[in-house]
């Protein structure tokens, strides 16, 4: 069973959490690491 949550952000709010989770991305693939849940949640966010 899968737990979801919705949120009501503002379009700043969005746009730093879009940011920060580039960021992570980022940082993760310097670290040669998987990036799949943060590309799941980034999906999410833009779509």
């Amino acid at each position: 069973m899968r737990n979801t949550m919705k949120l009501k952000l503002t379009y700043d709010e969005i746009r730093v959490l879009i940011y920060a989770l580039n960021e992570l991305r980022n940082n993760l693939i310097e670290e040669n690491r998987y990036t799949d849940a943060v590309d799941e949640i980034l999906v999410k966010l833009i779509a």
